[in-house]
């Protein structure tokens, strides 16, 4: 969702004096529901965590290298790199202290940290409760303008992956690289199947949703994918201004006309010379995330440096093309296929069509082979993602098609623990 908070954390805004150029860095977010410690149902305690964590009422608590902030819900927190990292190798140590301590301070109101993209079966009707404290007047414009009650606003939670750019040209061939690789990421990270105490029938039944909450005003979130530009000029007055426009007889008072208004799949962050990919699912454990991270972002370098196709190329592919591709693997994940021969070609695959697990296992082999520091590290969690499927999958195969409440309870209980141990959740689909 729009994160109005986000230029005071993962990417500073002293660019004047520290320029960041394309792949040297980057800022990594993750988002986590806090639920009832034995039941699971969501619990809107953000607010107390928070201010056990910094003896008074805030929205920002710094644990360096971490900052821990609210986002729109209550019952969500979220754990961020203060400022951008030059590897992603060992962050997952950071990252998971911090869970503990927010179990740790979560136990006093009897709830808990639970992973995945979305609630299994939360009612947002019912429970959604907005942050109630500092850049409420926000959130409360988003809710009266959109309704913040459905699944798309009020029940999801993400990885955000915030890259920098330094001019024109690293703006561009970035920008092109991530149109291309997002139809892909909910392929690897898809890990919502599960919505109103069923099966929903996607496996990232968070971006099906997403793509749904700014019905109102199209425009938020165009077709996910973003539009192909040539330039920032071109993103501003293709993207941005279109959509200022749009959402203006809505915000009389101007509070949302601001750049993380925009609500595709990836936005540009100008404000800090970003560009900022939400389009993927919360893994059971940081590791997980990171090591779906440092994949994508290797392959983001390949295709910047034109490695299997040229710039032009990229940007040429249409953009309903993309979403349409983008769709399906929101749908199927790694088994969707993937039918577009110039879209493979992109990727390096000279065939006709493929699935989307076949294209990942290409990347992966393709990025491993060049000795990426990060790749390696994280590359046992990437080689059980490979082996066992998507978390998306895992889930349903534990849960089996048609589960009631006790056995969500049961596995979803199972990948709380798994976020708290900083484990892979595989399970015993025998057992």
């Amino acid at each position: 969702m729009p994160d109005p908070t986000a230029d005071l954390t993962t990417l500073p805004e002293r660019l004047d004096s520290m320029k960041r150029s394309l792949f040297s860095c980057v800022g990594i977010e993750l988002e986590y529901m806090l639920v009832d410690r034995h039941s699971l149902d969501v619990r809107a305690v953000a607010d107390r965590v928070l201010h056990s964590a910094a003896g008074e009422l805030t929205g920002e608590v710094e644990r360096p290298p971490l900052g821990w902030s609210n986002e729109l819900a209550l019952h969500v927190i979220e754990l961020k790199t203060n400022e951008p990292v030059a590897a992603l190798a060992n962050l997952e140590r950071s990252f998971q202290r911090g869970i503990l301590e927010i179990n740790e301070l979560a136990a006093e109101s009897q709830a808990r940290l639970l992973p995945t993209a979305m609630h299994p079966w939360m009612d947002p009707d019912r429970e959604l409760r907005l942050w109630p404290h500092d850049y409420n007047p926000v959130y409360e414009a988003f809710h009266r303008i959109f309704d913040c009650r459905g699944h798309g606003w009020a029940n999801l939670q993400s990885c955000h992956i915030n890259l920098p750019f330094e001019g024109d040209d690293e703006f561009v061939r970035l920008h092109s690289a991530i149109r291309v690789l997002l139809p892909l990421l909910p392929a690897l990270a898809a890990s919502s199947p599960v919505m109103d105490g069923r099966l929903s029938g996607w496996c990232d039944t968070r971006m099906e949703v997403y793509r749904h909450n700014a019905r109102r005003v199209p425009q938020v979130t165009g077709s996910v994918v973003p539009e192909s530009v040539g330039s920032m000029d071109e993103y501003h007055e293709r993207i941005l201004k279109p959509l200022y426009q749009a959402i203006a007889p809505h915000d009389t008072e101007e509070i949302l006309q601001d750049e993380w208004l925009n609500a595709r799949g990836a936005i540009a962050r100008f404000a800090r010379q970003s560009i900022e990919i939400r389009v993927l699912d919360v893994q059971e454990c940081p590791m997980a995330d990171l090591a779906i991270a440092s994949t994508a972002i290797a392959v983001l370098k390949q295709l910047t440096q034109e490695r299997w196709s040229r710039l032009k190329d990229q940007q040429a592919i249409d953009t309903h093309e993309l979403a349409a591709l983008l769709q399906r693997c929101t749908r199927h994940a790694d088994k969707a296929m993937i039918d577009h021969p110039e879209f493979l070609r992109l990727l390096g695959i000279q065939r006709r069509r493929a699935t989307a697990g076949s294209v990942w296992e290409h990347l992966i082999e393709s990025v491993r082979k060049l000795d990426d520091p990060d790749v390696a590290h994280y590359w046992r969690p990437l080689d059980a993602l490979l082996r066992h499927g998507p978390l998306a999958r895992r889930i349903s195969d534990a849960t089996g098609k048609y589960p009631d409440r006790s056995r969500l309870q049961e596995v979803y209980g199972q990948i709380a623990d798994s976020l708290h141990a900083g484990t892979m959740f595989i399970p015993d689909i025998d057992s």
